[in-house]
């Protein structure tokens, strides 16, 4: 048994123990291990106690009793009344049951007592399994409420590998709006990159002709001319961004977040990794400690180049910038778990085991890109020197500051990616498996390329303002898509689930 729980919130579940069912009376269940990724995502699992052999059939039959005083039976109410159904496994497959249901006034509960099991077998591997919930007994306190079950055994046609299928929505992830939404995206890419690539091309070139032609001049007319433009900031433009240290941890962050997201997903679409409890969190967190070395080597390389000196201090933030802020969420969601007793809540070992890999894999490894880093690119190359005293940035137009431009910069590319958002939220809070993961590519290669641009664009309006401080706003004009998605959560949270 795993866990039991209301039917319209997936994420709150309780082990299916702490509601006053009874055991069976067999007692242990063999080759039963717990991974990292089932120990964080709450998985619960209680042997049941029900005695299942392969191919033998069992008719009805009593594995126990439930002796009913006024807590047990208030517990059952309040269950019912709040729609909860549980999960369970068997060889690994889930199976999801009902605990009761109540008559229409609402007076009476009634628990269903007989769980009836058919299990399809195809050579000596099990490949389906269905669960039927009979044997309605209503809730009377002081009573005995005797719990049944029965197996019959079938053969099936399904594959083993095949067994996951029916679990599957087609109907839903592989519906026209999905394919219309990428191709949607698709013709959005295509309007951009020719729409940057037209911009750059026609205006850089008339910048250059502009230019050129002021390098003809004799030195009276020029210093009558009016130059604007970004040529004017040449010698300022490599200057250190403000709080460099900073910069270059969020940037090699994100280097190796992106990293993660290829592979992950890769692996994903080779292996169906949906098909095991907690394997996708397993994996992302052993990819995650694999690629820190890439975190540090761009974080390293780029503190190195801006003539960072605590490069050590740099390489602890920007190895423990991620794991802290996702350990810091899941400590405080934890502790609401444990104060409900909610399955969700982590065990001691399982923090312990998070804890040793940020220390003794993700550390280490980080070290070893950040000192490849700062040897192999950390020199600076830039084609123009840096003026000794700053450039005044001259007063622009509102829509030309770099707060506007951050707030703008982040709709286009949430734009090409919401959709995806809508199944994958829909995935996070109803029973669905998400499992399209070459759409998720998909719209991972189309948010590169809208990023690109939107961020070439936004440093391009910057540079021509004469404000040569676009390291930030090069980096805040893309990640404002984050707070979008932010947003847009809580809009599914509030308008989409009940």
């Amino acid at each position: 048994m795993n866990t039991v729980g209301p039917y319209h919130n997936r994420q709150e579940t309780y082990k299916y123990f702490s509601l006053p069912f009874c055991v069976g009376k067999k007692k242990s269940i063999s080759h039963y291990h717990e991974t990292l990724g089932e120990a964080l995502q709450g998985v619960e699992l209680e042997f049941s106690g029900l005695d299942i052999k392969f191919k033998e059939d069992v008719m009805q039959a009593t594995y126990c009793e439930i002796e009913l005083d006024k807590a047990k039976r208030d517990a059952f109410v309040y269950a019912i009344k709040n729609h909860y159904w549980y999960q369970m496994y068997i060889d690994d497959l889930p199976i999801w049951g009902i605990v009761g249901e109540a008559d229409e006034n609402g007076e009476d509960y009634y628990l269903w007592t007989y769980k009836k099991l058919e299990i399809g077998y195809n050579g000596n591997r099990i490949v389906d399994v269905n669960l039927t919930s009979e044997g309605k007994v209503k809730l009377v306190p002081n009573t005995k409420v005797p719990m049944s079950y029965s197996v019959k055994w079938k053969k099936s046609d399904v594959h083993f590998e095949d067994r996951f299928d029916k679990y599957l929505d087609p109907s839903f992830f592989q519906h026209r709006i999905h394919w219309f939404s990428i191709f949607n995206s698709f013709m959005m890419v295509i309007f951009l990159v020719g729409l940057v690539s037209m911009i750059l091309m026609r205006t850089l070139r008339k910048d250059y002709a502009r230019y050129s032609k002021e390098e003809e001049m004799d030195d009276m007319d020029r210093d009558l001319g009016d130059e604007y433009g970004w040529k004017q900031v040449h010698g300022d433009v490599f200057r250190p961004s403000s709080h460099p240290l900073m910069f270059s941890s969020l940037i090699g962050s994100g280097c190796q977040i992106f990293a993660v997201s290829l592979i992950v997903i890769i692996v994903a679409m080779v292996e169906d990794l949906y098909t095991e409890r907690g394997s996708m969190l397993s994996t992302a967190i052993f990819v995650y400690a694999a690629t820190s070395p890439v975190n540090g080597y761009f974080g390293g390389s780029l503190y190195a180049r801006q003539g960072g000196r605590r490069w050590i201090k740099q390489m602890f933030i920007g190895a423990f910038l991620i794991p802290a802020m996702v350990c810091g969420t899941a400590f405080f969601i934890n502790f609401i778990a444990i104060y409900y007793h909610a399955s969700r809540a982590i065990p001691f070992g399982t923090m312990v085991a998070v804890c040793c890999i940020c220390f003794f894999v993700i550390l280490p490894l980080n070290l070893v890109g950040t000192i490849l880093g700062r040897n192999l690119a950390g020199q600076p190359n830039f084609p123009c020197r840096v003026n000794a005293v700053p450039r005044p940035i001259p007063e622009k137009k509102w829509f030309m500051e770099p707060a506007v431009i951050v707030c703008l910069g982040g709709i286009l590319p949430f734009g090409s990616i919401f959709i995806e958002m809508y199944f994958i939220f829909t995935s996070f809070w109803a029973y669905k498996i998400y499992y399209v993961y070459g759409f998720m590519m998909l719209v991972l290669v189309i948010l590169c390329i809208v990023t690109v641009c939107v961020t070439i664009v936004c440093t391009y309006f910057l540079l021509n303002a004469e404000d040569y401080r676009w390291q930030w706003t090069s980096f805040l004009s893309a990640a404002s898509t984050a707070i979008y998605v932010y947003m847009y959560s809580f809009y599914y949270y509030f308008f989409k689930t009940k």
